[in-house]
């Protein structure tokens, strides 16, 4: 017979031998990886074109509201939801570039 293992063995045994956990979380579907390419996509589109809006404090302001939605719908999973929201925003950002254009 075998002597008994120490209990260190065990826990090192356990570990090597667990349930893999991801260090970067939940994984995501193909779909939501592709919407949050075309989210930071938006985002750094409506970034660059800021930096055509002459005012700094307009500009500053324009950022903040910006990033501020972002962040809002920062949690947001259900993929329709998404794609509405990427379609609004860009919809929000060509009508607000198309007037400063006009300045």
């Amino acid at each position: 017979m075998f002597p008994p293992r120490p209990l260190l063995w065990h826990s090192i045994r356990s570990y090597a031998t667990g349930p893999s956990r991801s260090r970067l979380g939940a994984t995501v579907s193909l779909d939501h990886f592709l919407l949050r390419a075309r989210a930071l996509s938006l985002y750094r589109t409506i970034v660059r074109s800021t930096r055509r809006i002459n005012d700094p404090t307009t500009r500053a302001e324009t950022l903040r509201f910006v990033r501020g939605e972002f962040e809002r719908h920062r949690a947001v999973t259900d993929t329709g939801h998404i794609r509405y929201l990427l379609s609004t925003g860009k919809t929000e950002w060509e009508s607000m570039e198309r007037y400063i254009e006009g300045l």
